[in-house]
């Protein structure tokens, strides 16, 4: 795919990887809208970026306020041709100690809501003329379980099935769909997890962005559906 000139939505787009996206699609003259729940953050970015990221308020769980928006924003004549499924959270715990909210709000953002946003995005998608691709942003521990994040790894795991499928699905109708399964990155994401501590060993998260956007520049026959990214050694220098 040739960025120039293309649409893409990127959800998390606040912070970390997600901003990282932004600015390299920017770069090769996409528009990108930018959503997240934090509107300041995301005022902050289209300040840096310009124009072309238009910010957008929205917490993904919410399916009404985001069938107004797709309906608002896009047409079967202004049709996205990217969509980044990056918006994500944990919470760390015992199966025994995480409370039901948690468990509840993870389900809903990690997964109930990029299905909500993905529902109405392809009909779009299967309208527009060119090659489209969804890149769900899944996580090592959608392959691998541990000790705390049994409720986090469901929702990865269960983003894996649905990209999965999904591509199955799609493929015919000229519709690429990709699932990343990135390690440990150097992001605000570990900031209020007390057992992992972020270290010069982790990832950069403008390595895993132009990784992304490797993958979308592909030519159109071509598609790498999953991809594994982990830092080389993950341990702690010091």
């Amino acid at each position: 795919m040739n960025l120039k000139s293309k649409i893409a939505i990127v959800t998390g787009a606040s912070s970390g990887i997600g901003a990282e996206f932004s600015k390299d699609l920017m770069k090769r003259g996409t528009t990108v809208y930018g959503l997240a729940r934090s509107v300041d953050k995301l005022n902050t970015i289209k300040k840096e970026l310009g124009e072309q990221f238009i910010p957008v308020q929205m917490d993904i769980a919410d399916s009404t306020k985001l069938e107004k928006w797709v309906s608002d924003a896009f047409s079967f004549h202004h049709t996205p041709d990217i969509l980044i499924n990056n918006a994500g959270l944990g919470y760390f715990a015992n199966v025994d100690a995480l409370k039901v909210e948690e468990w509840n709000t993870m389900l809903n953002v990690n997964l109930s809501g990029i299905f909500y946003l993905t529902r109405l995005i392809v009909p779009l998608m299967k309208k527009n003329d060119n090659t489209c691709h969804i890149i769900n942003i899944s996580s090592i521990a959608g392959l691998m379980g541990s000790p705390q994040i049994s409720a986090y790894n469901a929702t990865k795991y269960g983003l894996r099935g649905f990209s999965d499928a999904l591509f199955k699905e799609l493929r015919y109708d000229g519709i690429k769909v990709s699932c990343f399964f990135p390690g440990s990155i150097a992001t605000s994401f570990f900031d209020s997890i007390d057992e992992v501590e972020q270290h010069p060993n982790m990832m950069n998260a403008s390595d895993v962005s132009k990784t992304l956007v490797h993958v979308l520049e592909t030519p159109d026959n071509f598609l790498i559906n999953e991809i594994i990214m982990r830092p080389l050694n993950p341990k702690n220098p010091n």
